[in-house]
């Protein structure tokens, strides 16, 4: 649930990881302009493919971060989407 990962991700917050979600959101950026420092410490939280992921959560994100769709279809299999993102983020 919801509010058994939310300790989590702030304890992670405290450790100094940096949560990136990756979401469809109004707050969203296209992942290909997210860099990361040198060593950072990265969290990646993929969205649900029906549901997404919760308010609450997407509070406690430092950056959320989407793939660009065109077309008709505005979603990715979760797997896929995570393979796609994490690809690069750790290309460096």
């Amino acid at each position: 649930t919801v509010e058994k990962i939310i300790p989590t991700i702030k304890n992670l917050k405290k450790q100094g990881y940096r949560i990136i979600i990756l979401e469809q959101a109004s707050n969203s950026v296209d992942y290909k302009k997210v860099s990361l420092s040198k060593n950072e410490k990265i969290v990646l939280l993929p969205g649900n493919e029906v549901d997404g992921v919760p308010k609450k959560i997407l509070d406690l994100a430092d950056t959320v971060i989407e793939i660009p769709m065109h077309g008709i279809k505005e979603s990715l299999n979760v797997s896929v989407a995570t393979g796609i993102a994490l690809y690069r983020l750790l290309d460096k």
